[in-house]
């Protein structure tokens, strides 16, 4: 899995998800070769051996989404939306950064209720 692929997936879709009232945290890195207890980084530059990448959405009120994918295929996503609904999404193991795209939309549009678009000028109706 190319964790620079995914980054910058999410980097074209978070003007669309700012748009639609959503703070989107930095991207966060996770070097496999740094010494324990190892760091999650912003700065891509310090990180020479990516093993994993973080993406933390919020939304009003409260709402989150928390997704680690991690370069062998496979991702932890939690999210909350209230107390009645929160947990784990199941994420089915992936071989490329587009098969994540696909998964991220649907993870966003089940806890935010839209789609956004990744590479237009639209601004997602945060209704849908």
């Amino acid at each position: 899995m190319d964790l620079d692929e995914v980054a910058a997936a999410v980097v074209a879709r978070r003007p669309a998800w700012q748009q639609a009232g959503l703070a989107v945290e930095p991207v966060t890195w996770r070097d496999a070769s740094a010494p324990w207890p190892q760091r999650l980084e912003t700065d891509r530059s310090k990180v020479t051996d990516p093993d994993s990448v973080g993406i933390h959405l919020r939304g009003a009120p409260e709402t989150e989404l928390h997704i680690v994918l991690y370069r062998g295929g496979w991702a932890d996503v939690d999210y909350l939306v209230s107390l009645d609904d929160a947990g784990v999404i199941p994420a089915p193991a992936m071989g490329s950064a587009e098969a994540f795209e696909t998964l991220l939309d649907n993870w966003v549009a089940r806890v935010f209720g839209f789609r956004g678009p990744a590479d237009q000028d639209e601004v997602p109706d945060a209704g849908q």
